[in-house]
């Protein structure tokens, strides 16, 4: 991470953790953690094609599925991702 960029800003009803990566950093982040304390975290998944693709596999597939299954599931593209919206493709 990359100090002096990341900040923190705190209201009665929410909180914006910015994290800026540092310059060697590289790739994009697949999954973030928070809670109350160290051993009450929680996991949330950022948005992204491979994750939308893992949580609708397991979705329409919760067991392990035969090929013919894997095969007939939807392809799944993601688009576009703002602040207020996602927009993803199915075929």
């Amino acid at each position: 991470l990359l100090s002096p960029e990341s900040s923190i800003s705190v209201s009665a009803h929410n909180a914006v953790v910015r994290l800026a990566k540092a310059p060697g950093s590289t790739g994009l982040w697949d999954k973030f953690s928070f809670g109350p304390e160290p051993s009450a975290l929680q996991e949330r998944l950022f948005v992204s094609e491979e994750n939308v693709d893992g949580f609708l596999g397991t979705a329409f597939c919760p067991s392990p599925c035969s090929q013919s299954a894997l095969e007939s599931q939807p392809l799944i593209e993601v688009l576009d991702v703002t602040e207020d919206r996602i927009q993803i493709r199915v075929e």
